[in-house]
């Protein structure tokens, strides 16, 4: 019976929105640092070869199963980039790393591109030893726009550009239960607990 998993990430933001959506599995998951387990190399280019070396890595260091996220926002408008290059977009334009720096260096990239249409995707995988031939996999995607300027005091990351035609708003707009429920986490652990629980449970 597995009750623990570690989460291949220090991030709080991360472990509270999956640790609240793993709950009804009754798996506790634990990050990574409390295990003393390094970051994991990212060479990849895509999100799933990044979220299982990830996982392998923690699943190496602790004996447990383990499960990693990788995410990013992939712009139409440029062949799906920045993708696994989300979290440094900024630092490519001389701003130093971080979510307000991403979004400004994007709406003046963006400033005169009228073809607005971007994803934001979250890979999920995990695995139940580092050897597991058979990972779990669960993509989440949400398509939205991206607006002209920030709207919005909720969420992080690219929220308050993310305007969602669905909800006619941007998810920095919308209630904290709303965008989880309708994210691209939120929809890549709704489909990662499915799994779980028919494969591993």
């Amino acid at each position: 019976m597995i009750d623990r998993v570690v989460l291949a990430s220090n991030n709080p933001g991360k472990l509270a929105e999956l640790q609240a959506m793993f709950a009804p599995l009754g798996i506790a998951l634990v990050r990574q640092g409390e295990l003393g387990v390094p970051d994991a190399d990212e060479p990849h280019r895509t999100f799933v070869e990044n979220a299982l070396a990830k996982a392998r890595n923690a699943a190496q260091h602790t004996g447990l199963p383990a499960i990693a996220d990788d995410a990013g926002l992939c712009v139409d408008a440029f062949g799906g980039l920045p993708g696994v290059d989300t979290a440094y977009y900024a630092t490519q334009f001389g701003y130093p790393k971080g979510d307000e720096h991403n979004v400004k260096a994007l709406l003046e990239q963006m400033r005169d591109i009228a073809q607005r249409r971007a994803a934001l995707v979250s890979t999920l995988v995990a695995v139940r030893t580092p050897e597991d031939p058979e990972p779990l996999i669960a993509v989440g995607r949400a398509v939205g726009e991206i607006t002209r300027e920030p709207r919005g005091a909720h969420g992080f990351g690219f929220d308050p550009v993310m305007f969602i035609p669905a909800f006619g708003r941007t998810f920095a707009e919308l209630p904290p239960e709303v965008k989880n429920a309708n994210s691209h986490r939120g929809k890549a652990a709704q489909q990662m607990v499915q799994l779980i629980r028919e494969r591993w449970l």
